[in-house]
């Protein structure tokens, strides 16, 4: 026999369950994702970044002070000589004979200028009785005067061919370093022709080429620099020399700077140089450029309320004051110091639209920018 079930007795499990079913909570809320920094003011400083080179201060082109042909070359460059050093030497035959001659017209003059004083003195002795005339006596003197002027002149000559022979011996004026050679054995160089450099390693500088439209602001920034050869030392620098006239060439003025603290740069190395300076006086925050957007026309930002958990809070779009642009950052004022401001998605915000605040996701904003 069946058993048999009425239709109260089937409904009452369905009830049960669906009872059950009515008891669940709702799914939670799922929040989107945001990342934000956090608004800090300062007077916002900005940065300019040169190339430029490694220079000695003292940098000195040696020449000969005669012209001939060179007979020996005495250095290479990269080698380091002092003040008085035999740089090179040229063939001085010539200049020998020269001396040599000099010597004998000197002698000549000499003899002269003897026998034309003993002329006048005894034509002086026979003017007393009268044996010569006043005339005569007058002659004689003045060729003794002119004799001994020769014979003074000939000295001189004399001792011109003798320094002329001397500086066919080239010396170095000053100890440093050789930077570059522009002669050879057996070449025949004039006189005054630049055939070595030699640099003063001990005085450094950092020469660069400062734009016309940044002079201004150049002329007031700190400055510091760093080698391209080694990126992390960075030293501060001052401004020793700015050129008063703009190169023809390129419209730019020349600046050289020292560094702060006396040491040693290799010469002709490559140096970046940043120069910072203010901004405005108007303290301003730097923030992404991706956060702005706009409200009516007008630039806005996406600021999130934090709520008390501190993991998830509100958003609302509020005004913003852009002072100006530089690279991928704007800078901006307007919201309170602190403020969380959302950088990236700001197009799929709005108003009341509760966000999720990643853990770490505030970071200081940028205070200087680099052109």
């Amino acid at each position: 026999m069946k058993p048999f079930f009425s239709a109260t007795q089937l409904a009452l499990p369905i009830v049960v369950m669906l009872s059950a079913c009515s008891q669940d909570k709702p799914p939670a809320e799922t929040l989107r994702s945001v990342r934000t920094v956090e608004l800090h003011y300062d007077k916002a400083t900005e940065a300019s970044r040169y190339v430029g080179t490694v220079q000695a201060r003292h940098e000195v082109d040696q020449a000969f002070r005669v012209g001939g042909k060179v007979a020996e070359r005495k250095v290479e460059v990269g080698q380091t000589v002092r003040q008085g050093d035999v740089l090179a030497v040229l063939d001085a035959t010539d200049y020998r004979l020269a001396e040599e001659a000099a010597r004998q017209q000197l002698a000549a003059a000499t003899a002269q200028a003897h026998q034309a004083e003993s002329d006048r003195q005894r034509l002086s002795a026979l003017k007393i009785d009268g044996s010569v005339s006043a005339s005569d006596d007058e002659q004689a003197h003045s060729r003794a005067l002119t004799a001994q002027a020769t014979a003074e002149a000939q000295g001189r000559q004399l001792e011109l061919a003798r320094n002329r022979l001397k500086y066919t011996v080239l010396r170095a004026s000053r100890s440093g370093v050789v930077t570059s050679r522009k002669f050879e054995v057996g070449q025949v160089v004039a006189e005054g022709q630049p055939v070595v450099s030699i640099a003063d390693e001990g005085e450094p500088e950092i020469v660069v080429d400062v734009p016309e439209d940044q002079l201004a602001a150049f002329k007031t920034a700190r400055y510091k620099s760093w080698l391209a050869s080694d990126p992390d030392d960075t030293f501060d620098v001052v401004l020793r020399e700015l050129s008063p006239q703009a190169a023809a060439q390129t419209r730019t003025y020349r600046a050289r700077l020292k560094p702060s603290d006396p040491r040693r740069l290799p010469l002709g190395s490559t140096a970046t140089l940043v120069a910072e300076f203010p901004a405005g006086e108007t303290p301003m925050a730097s923030i992404p450029a991706g956060a702005i957007t706009q409200s009516n026309g007008q630039p806005a930002l996406w600021v999130v309320h934090p709520e008390s958990t501190g993991t998830a809070g509100t958003v609302e779009l509020t005004g913003v004051v852009v002072h100006g642009y530089r690279n991928d950052q704007v800078l901006v004022s307007g919201p309170p110091p602190g403020a969380l401001i959302i950088t990236a998605g700001v197009q799929k915000m709005a108003p009341g639209l509760r966000v999720a605040v990643q853990e770490g996701a505030r970071s200081e904003t940028t205070k200087q920018v680099i052109r």
